[in-house]
């Protein structure tokens, strides 16, 4: 590329003369600096990771690309502890980091930021949005932009705005996901148009540039530390350019068409031994070197810019064949095309005419495209040498410009960081009858923490008591199965196992799924879940579209909810899994709070959710298998079976515990909340005298006497035991 330079600066200074004797220099300077096209220009490295080092160049970006960029700021880091625990149990404190720091990106301003790597997954997504706690600020490089507001709070009146470089802020980044240190970062940064990359090349070397100068297969370039006329020099070897001397300055511009290159005036002869043949010609051709080029290293863009290799063939014809580094970013079909175009640039050479002529013509200089008389195709004026009987030119024949470059190829199959969005948090929050285990005198609030799609890490948990969120802890784990209710479900004695009409859900994600169980595997607890306030198991679990679901052979009223289960569930009902993924909450935490709120990743706002079923573990069962005999008198002897909480096996030969303080009952008839009579009885059962009987009838026609279990905490629901004539 010096040869074409300078030739052509020598041009525009001395005419041919000058511009032999500056080609002549440029081959020199060609020689000595820049030395073979193959190994020279912008380096293609491993993808490097941000650095801090003094005096490292702040490379130029032309099109899309991956970056490491520069730290030219940053802060101690920043420890956050969180205890939890205490009350009787071991206290835990809970140590996480963050940082702040700025990232030079490029020498000049930008379009936008898109993704970032941290530690090769994504840190940041195409749409903008960071995977872990922490604030971006992106300043594109304008001559207006304004100091960092951190940094300026940091550094004051000695903070620079840093104009003409673009760079990137993050504040507070949570370092928790990377092992509480700063993780190895890559950024993808986008300016202008990567196939125009010769023109700004042109521009930053003060050189102006043919607009048909383009690299179609090119999504991005970058330059970094060496001059842009180094890097134009490179580029040559993939698109020929042809520098012109004009009036306004040094121009860079595509060769000519075979329609409108100039014709080669006719050879002029000399003695014999002078040059060679008397004509005035002569032609060579050149075996290729014995390492010859094979094929480009490139930044593949369908691989996150991981380095990719194609070769001009698809199998080399011998070992030793060069694979050169170009640092573009390409699909691999355009990158298999400019390794195709480089080869075909090196075959050009091979084939080589020289030609003496007598007279001096301007438009033959280094770079020039001709058409040489008795010859086919389109020539190019390599070097010429000022001879005392004339000037020699050397030229070399160029392939044919409508040569088809395309041939298939792949990049692979990459693996790729999946880029979700974060999701917005689902919190479900109820109380679950007690299970047995621990102190029947607590309640049992659970959580269910869950997201629709998209990328979900959990959330943290409050208690909202009375509108001051109280932290109960982090809400971490796989999301829990929620759904909803997608068509009305009728009420159930919930007697038998139900195999009608089936449970119809919609689940919240479709990475949600549910499987059937054996009858064996639904008694010992497997299979339940909570709708509304109803505990429901099922056997049958088949999917009917896209997040939907429909169970079958239902055990409806599980746990002591027969209460919900005969009054049914309208569309819309909340359900969710009851198993591991569900979070339970220290009882002391929640003593007497009712509602719960939840805040992840995508949330500015608390989510908030009442909690449902309060009350249930306290409370003690109904009474059931209610059973009426009459007496002689008209009086009624009543009878009933008594349940506890925590007992729902009824495993044989075993007796009932009782868990509560006493046993203790009342009967009531009319109301539950204002009975017109009311008894309370130590056993389960209670004899009602004729008279009473007839009194109770005068006085509440079709009334219902009822009964329920007196608990330590709470009464039950009542059982009715009989109707009133």
């Amino acid at each position: 590329m010096a040869t074409l330079v300078l030739g052509a600066v020598g041009t525009l200074v001395g005419g041919p003369l000058g511009g032999a004797l500056g080609a002549l220099a440029g081959r020199q300077i060609d020689g000595a600096i820049i030395g073979s096209p193959r190994g020279e220009g912008p380096r293609l490295d491993e993808l490097k990771v941000t650095t801090s080092s003094y005096g490292q160049p702040i490379p130029r970006h032309i099109g899309r690309m991956r970056t490491a960029g520069t730290i030219i700021w940053a802060t101690d880091l920043k420890e956050h502890g969180e205890t939890t625990g205490g009350k009787g149990k071991p206290r835990t404190t809970t140590y996480s980091y963050s940082t702040s720091f700025a990232v030079a990106l490029a020498c000049h301003p930008i379009d936008a930021v898109g993704r970032i790597w941290a530690d090769g997954n994504l840190l940041r997504g195409a749409a903008g949005d960071l995977k872990t706690g922490g604030r971006l600020r992106v300043h594109l490089g304008h001559g207006d932009q304004l100091p960092d507001p951190l940094m300026q709070a940091a550094l004051g009146a000695q903070c620079p705005a840093f104009r003409g470089i673009a760079y990137l802020v993050f504040e507070d980044l949570q370092l928790a996901d990377f092992g509480n240190r700063i993780p190895a970062l890559s950024y993808e940064v986008f300016s202008g148009t990567g196939s125009a990359a010769v023109g700004a090349l042109a521009h930053a070397a003060g050189i102006s540039a043919d607009p048909a100068l383009v690299l179609p297969q090119v999504e991005g370039f970058t330059q970094t530390g060496e001059a842009p006329i180094q890097t134009l020099a490179f580029l040559d070897t993939v698109i020929p350019m042809v520098p012109i001397a004009a009036a306004d300055g040094l121009r860079i511009a595509a060769p000519p068409s075979a329609q409108t290159a100039a014709v080669l005036g006719p050879a002029a002869s000399w003695d014999e031994g002078d040059f060679g043949a008397q004509g005035g010609t002569r032609s060579e051709s050149v075996a290729p070197p014995p390492a010859s080029f094979a094929g480009v290293r490139y930044y593949d863009v369908e691989r996150d810019y991981l380095p990719g290799v194609q070769r001009a063939v698809a199998r080399p014809e011998r070992t030793g064949q060069d694979v050169i580094d170009l640092p573009v970013a390409s699909h691999a079909e355009g990158a298999r095309q400019l390794a195709r175009a480089i080869q075909r640039r090196e075959a050009e050479a091979r084939s080589r005419h020289f030609v003496r002529l007598a007279e001096l013509d301007p438009s033959v200089f280094p770079g020039a495209r001709l058409r040489v008389p008795g010859r086919s195709g389109i020539w190019a004026v390599m070097a010429w040498e000022w001879r005392e009987k004339g000037v020699e030119i050397e030229l070399h024949r160029l392939a044919h410009p409508q040569s088809d470059l395309s041939a298939p190829a792949s990049h692979g199959l990459p693996w790729a960081p999946l880029d979700r969005s974060a999701s917005m948090t689902l919190l479900d929050a109820f109380e679950l009858p007690w299970d047995g285990h621990g102190s029947p005198d607590t309640g049992s609030v659970h959580v269910a923490l869950s997201a629709s799609e998209g990328r979900w890490a959990g959330a943290a948990l409050y208690a909202d008591s009375a509108g001051t969120l109280v932290p109960l802890g982090p809400g971490a784990g796989p999301p829990a199965v929620v759904g909803t209710l997608v068509e009305p479900l009728s009420g159930s004695p919930s007697l038998m196992v139900e195999t009608g009409t089936p449970l119809e859900l919609e689940l919240a994600s479709d990475d949600m799924l549910l499987a059937p169980a054996a009858m064996a595997a639904v008694a010992l607890g497997r299979n339940r879940l909570i709708l509304g306030e109803e505990i429901v198991q099922f056997l049958d679990a088949r999917q009917t579209g896209p997040r939907r679901w429909a169970l079958n052979g239902l055990l409806r009223g599980r746990l002591g909810t027969e209460h919900a289960a005969r009054l049914g569930h309208d569309a819309g009902t909340p359900m969710a899994l009851l198993d591991e993924r569900i979070i339970s909450l220290e009882p002391e935490q929640v003593a007497s709070i009712t509602r719960l709120a939840a805040i992840g990743s995508a949330e500015d706002d608390p989510v908030y959710a009442p909690i449902r079923a309060r009350g249930t573990a306290a409370a003690p069962p109904s009474p059931v298998h209610p059973r009426v005999t009459p007496m002689s008198d008209g009086g009624l002897d009543l009878a009933w079976t008594r349940r506890a909480r925590g007992a729902w096996r009824w495993s044989e030969g075993t007796e009932i515990p009782l868990v509560e303080a006493s046993e203790l009952y009342e009967v009531g008839v009319g109301p539950v909340d204002a009975p017109v009579a009311l008894w309370q009885t130590s056993t389960p059962s209670l004899t009602i005298t004729g008279s009473e009987r007839a009194d109770l009838a005068a006085a509440l026609p079709g009334g219902t006497i009822w009964v329920r279990q007196v608990g330590t905490l709470a009464r039950s629901r009542p059982l009715a035991l009989k109707t009133l004539p």
